[in-house]
């Protein structure tokens, strides 16, 4: 049985006071919900803040992304061993804010996993089709390039040592989503891919979310699917109420 895990991806909201504020009552209403992995990804300047209420609790402090050298001239950077050094336990990497607006490329996303791996970092790999790709039936032929450059840039013995988000870009934000088999779909795509890749037995410990307009009155539709195993939350994660719930909603 693979543990849920619902993340918390803040992306670029809250100073430090409001993120400890924030970081303080998630901890508190999740503190007796057991069986769940929790994470939360404030902005790289409240990392510190987060992380010190954090510290000995259940939740664990993400990154919302990193550069894939550990150090050097890269002017507005952040590595690995500096998220090690703060605590972090995971980062999210290619989400698809850092790939449309920011243009990263899928050989990127697969450098900066690979370094997540070797400095001991949970990477959560976004992959998603945009809703051109989608209305043109690419959805999985978009997905299984995105993860293949991935896979083909780790050791085969680490690959379940990854988690997967699926995240329909047309859904983020805009309050459209998929139906749960819709999505459930995807997610079985995505542990075949993994399975060619890594084994079954790698492909079945790999926890693969659904991420995109992820809220309390719509998660069960995706959490009840047998390949889904938890959420990557964007604005919901800015409600301590509304995370908690999508946290308890995710507990066996």
């Amino acid at each position: 049985m693979r543990t849920p895990l619902i993340a918390g991806n803040w992306k670029m909201h809250l100073v430090r006071g409001p993120a400890a504020s924030l970081a303080r009552e998630v901890v508190s209403l999740v503190r007796d919900v057991a069986g769940v992995d929790v994470a939360l990804c404030p902005p790289a300047t409240a990392l510190d803040a987060v992380g010190r209420v954090l510290a000995g609790t259940r939740v664990l402090l993400g990154a919302q992304t990193m550069h894939w050298e550990a150090k050097g001239a890269y002017t507005g950077e952040i590595s690995a061993p500096m998220l090690v050094d703060l605590g972090c336990r995971v980062v999210i990497l290619g989400h698809s804010e850092r790939r449309v607006l920011f243009g990263e490329t899928d050989e990127q996303v697969a450098r900066k996993t690979a370094a997540a791996l070797v400095h001991g970092l949970t990477p959560i790999v976004c992959v998603g089709e945009v809703l051109a790709e989608r209305d043109r039936g690419e959805a999985a032929a978009v997905i299984g390039r995105q993860l293949g450059v991935v896979l083909d840039a780790i050791p085969r013995d680490a690959v379940a040592r990854l988690v997967i988000a699926y995240e329909p870009v047309w859904a983020i934000g805009t309050g459209r989503t998929p139906t749960g088999p819709e999505a459930n779909q995807v997610a079985g795509l995505i542990r075949e891919r993994l399975a060619a890749a890594g084994g079954s037995d790698a492909a079945g410990a790999v926890r693969v979310l659904y991420g995109g307009s992820v809220k309390p009155d719509n998660i069960s539709e995706f959490l009840d699917r047998p390949e889904i195993d938890g959420a990557l939350v964007g604005g919901a994660s800015l409600d301590a109420a509304a995370f908690a719930a999508i946290v308890r909603a995710a507990a066996p």
